[in-house]
């Protein structure tokens, strides 16, 4: 029974017959026992094979080079040729008459000088060429070598090996040329995968996607795995590279392509900016010149002004100038969907009732009687526990504060208004109300300050004379809140409602008499805990009756132009705006954050940020387009929405 080769391994040696052991043939295993070849395990005999005329001949097709490789101990044995459709040349004559151990050395170095030329691109020979005959590299064989070695991988071989016996050749050259014309066919694959490679590295180069040279591989095998890992870091921080790379140069316009790119950019800019928010974000997955085209701000600012906290006013101004505005306009998404990480920043033992400002990269925040100023880390959703600076000088706890003019203007529950330098130690304080002072704005130089003694004064900022008393105002009543109108005109104030008149009344500022009331259907206990101007005609209230209200002074003083209800009747303790669609909301349980779209009546999203145990009121909140801060009774929370 014939034996035939496998392409697996047996007994763990590639290329073994299956029914027996690897073995030369006998004539080769003659001439090996001779000559005292050493180095390899003993070999058990394998079943000849033997073709019709009844003669016993080597193994046909791969086995045949594997066992000339095993005995010849020329390197590891190739990979099986699959369909492979070159032959094997004739060999040639034996050369001069050498030591047998000489010749394997001959013959190793022979191989190592083949696969070097190979390496660098010289090998010539290939499948369908034939081997390389008459001990010339590279030499084709002749017409007739060529019209027998036709038949295939399989019988060109054992038709080496046998023409070797027929034209007086030794059977070692004969197994140098089979090995020759193996490691030829291997090197036609490596030659052709290599023009293939080179191919698409010309692409690569063509359309300007350079790809990084190939790290050196690991020699050895006890290398190979931290060379491939190796190889993986350096081509992924190759990749990052390039990708930086690509950002920073400029893209130019592609030169073909349909006709609307070859329009001037000024009309491509006026068509474009028809566009909505996804036709925009599917244009800039066309190619690298549209997408850098289409982040322009140009494009993005009508979708910015009709976005939630983009960074635009109503009127219009920019108060984000340095953010990208598609940059905003992709986080304003995560506000209208409501998508954020919660975070603490803050924490302290005691309740207390703090309030906080921002300004630039800072956070300030009143905690007892002191002002502590934090800095913002750069991702702006933490911050460094130490302190910048400290500010004390009240008696009591701080219960208003505001930031103007490089100052920090303080109302103190002992009646004191303190002023510091946020630069310096400069700190000044002077008695302004018989009782705890609630609330402090300051704009333009003018200080106004209300109390729970129920008056409402005006104070100057400038330095020599400070603690002079420019007017006070009786409003008979509590006042919880206060605020100057952006003209520097006159100045708006929030009582308790305890009267027969309405908690909102408007003062002029220049002496301090009554100008005009707000509303006229107030109920009983209806105060106004939190004021603000939105504009120099228009503002927002909240307070006990759980209603936010926005007035607007050019229709009527009557009546307010729009308001919102909070759905469990909460009071709320302070609003914030971003000046253009975005409304929030500090509730007076659990620590409910309302977020509100004035274009509608509904709540738009609530994040509860205490439990049962721990209910608070959220007595201040403010926000930036990315961030919004929360300051209950034991902690300042956060809410990311630039990284949800």
């Amino acid at each position: 029974m014939n034996a035939r080769c496998v392409s697996g391994t047996h007994s763990g040696r590639p290329g073994a017959w299956e029914g027996g052991a690897l073995r030369p043939p006998p004539a080769l295993r003659s001439r090996s026992t001779a000559s005292g070849v050493r180095g390899g395990p003993r070999l058990r005999p394998a079943p000849p094979h033997v073709t019709r005329s009844g003669m016993v001949s080597p193994p046909p097709g791969a086995a045949a080079v594997a066992a000339a490789r095993a005995w010849l101990r020329v390197g590891p044995a190739p990979r099986p040729l699959m369909g492979s459709q070159g032959g094997v040349g004739p060999p040639g004559n034996g050369g001069p008459g050498e030591g047998e151990s000489g010749e394997t050395r001959k013959l190793q170095e022979e191989g190592r000088a083949a696969r070097g030329k190979r390496r660098k691109g010289k090998g010539k020979a290939g499948a369908g060429q034939g081997g390389k005959g008459n001990g010339a590299e590279g030499k084709p064989e002749p017409p007739q070598a060529k019209e027998e070695t036709g038949l295939g991988a399989e019988a060109g071989p054992s038709a080496g090996l046998g023409k070797a016996r027929e034209r007086g050749g030794s059977v070692k050259e004969g197994v140098r040329r089979l090995v020759r014309g193996d490691e030829g066919s291997a090197g036609a694959r490596k030659e052709a995968k290599g023009r293939g490679e080179g191919k698409k590295e010309e692409w690569r180069v063509r359309t300007g996607r350079r790809e990084s040279a190939r790290p050196a591989r690991a020699q050895g095998r006890g290398g190979q795995a931290w060379g491939r890992l190796a190889g993986t870091r350096a081509a992924m921080a190759t990749a990052a590279e390039e990708e930086a790379a690509a950002a920073r140069e400029p893209a130019c316009r592609p030169a073909a392509g349909p006709a609307l790119l070859r329009l001037p950019e000024e009309l491509l800019l006026l068509i474009f900016s028809y566009l909505d928010m996804q036709a925009l974000g599917r244009l800039a997955q066309v190619c690298r010149w549209l997408r850098r085209f289409t982040s322009c701000d140009l494009l993005w600012r009508r979708i910015a002004r009709a976005s939630l906290n983009s960074g635009f006013t109503r009127l219009g101004t920019d108060l984000m100038a340095s953010v990208p505005v598609k940059e905003r306009v992709k986080i304003s998404q995560n506000w209208r969907l409501g998508r954020c990480r919660e975070g603490i920043l803050l924490k302290w033992r005691c309740s207390q009732m703090p309030w906080m400002q921002l300004e630039g990269d800072s956070l300030y925040i009143s905690q007892a009687n002191f002002i502590l100023a934090y800095q913002f880390r750069p991702d702006g959703g933490s911050l460094n526990r130490r302190p910048l600076g400290v500010f004390a000088g009240h008696d009591e706890d701080v219960c208003h504060f505001v930031l103007a003019n490089s100052h920090i203007i303080s109302a103190g529950g002992d009646g004191k208004i303190g002023i510091h330098k946020i630069h310096s130690t400069f700190t000044v304080k002077y008695s302004a109300h018989v009782q705890e002072v609630n609330c402090v704005d300051c704009k333009g130089g003018i200080i106004v300050s209300g109390s729970r003694d129920r008056t409402a004064k005006v104070w100057p900022l400038a330095s020599g004379r400070l603690g002079q008393c420019l007017h006070t105002i009786q409003t008979e009543d509590r006042v919880w809140s206060i605020a100057i109108s952006p003209l520097l005109s006159s100045f708006v104030t929030g009582t308790a409602c305890c009267g027969h008149f309405s908690p909102l009344r408007i003062w002029d500022l220049n002496s301090g008499q009554l100008m005009t009331h707000l509303g006229s259907d107030f109920p009983p206990g209806a105060g106004v805990l939190d004021v603000m101007y939105e504009s120099p005609s228009t503002l927002l209230s909240c307070g006990y009756d759980t209603y936010v209200r926005y007035w607007d002074l050019r229709a009527s003083a009557r009546k307010c132009v729009m308001e919102w209800e909070e759905p469990h009747d909460s009071t709320l303790y302070c609003l914030q705006t971003d000046g253009n669609h975005l409304l929030a909301t500090g509730s007076s349980y659990y620590g409910v954050v309302r977020l509100w779209d004035r274009r509608q009546r509904a709540c738009l999203h609530a994040f509860p940020l205490t439990s049962t145990p721990l209910s608070s009121p959220v007595y201040c909140l403010r926000f930036t387009t990315r961030h919004l801060y929360a300051a209950l009774s034991y902690n300042l929370r956060v809410l990311d929405f630039q990284n949800p």
